[in-house]
């Protein structure tokens, strides 16, 4: 089940920081309190589909600091093998120094909080998850494992929702931030339809 419009469930885990320092007691709700964040899953570390998608995560990393979006990874792994990853090289399968934090998920609680557990493997699915302010997820897309992300997706749903925070206006299909939007009334959908298809 979705949990688009739920409230993102917190939880305590061991992470990576930024600067390499591991902690015992990293708290979703305290760390993204008042800002946006994106909580994505992958299913492990050292393995194939995972490392691309954590790599193009961190070289758009600026772009999710732009928009002042918190950005926090989970895997089963310990924050040991998050870090021995970090140290490998990427003609060696790792992922180099990442700028954000990566939770460990041992007991895989959070996956199942998430309710992406796949149901044989017991790894997580790739997950994503966009929180607002307010801890409420806005927008979800899961994929099963042989499928990576399209992180710039992410960002474009990060732009709508901070363009309907402002404006008050709804995204159509394919909307972009140089794009229009649409006020949410029958005049609105009317004017923009016939705009858009005439």
């Amino acid at each position: 089940m979705s949990l688009v419009t739920q409230k993102a469930p917190n939880f305590i885990a061991s992470a990576v920081l930024k600067n390499k320092k591991i902690i015992e007691n990293f708290n979703l709700k305290k760390y993204i309190k008042n800002k946006k964040a994106v909580l994505f899953f992958w299913p492990m570390d050292f393995t194939f589909v995972c490392p691309s998608e954590i790599i193009k995560f961190n070289k758009l990393y600026k772009e999710f600091k732009i928009r002042k979006v918190k950005l926090i990874g989970v895997s089963l792994d310990s924050v040991y093998v998050h870090l021995a990853w970090q140290k490998t090289k990427y003609k060696n399968g790792g992922i180099g120094p990442i700028n954000y934090v990566m939770v460990s998920d041992l007991k895989r609680k959070i996956q199942k909080s998430y309710n992406i557990e796949h149901p044989k493997l017991g790894v997580s699915l790739r997950a994503s998850f966009l929180i607002d302010e307010n801890r409420i997820i806005r927008h979800e897309v899961v994929n099963d494992l042989p499928y990576g992300r399209n992180i710039k997706e992410m960002l474009r749903m990060i732009d709508s929702i901070i363009f309907h925070e402002k404006f008050g206006e709804v995204c159509p299909a394919n909307w972009t931030i140089k794009k229009k939007g649409i006020k949410p009334t029958p005049q609105g959908i009317s004017k923009y339809l016939s705009k858009k298809y005439k």
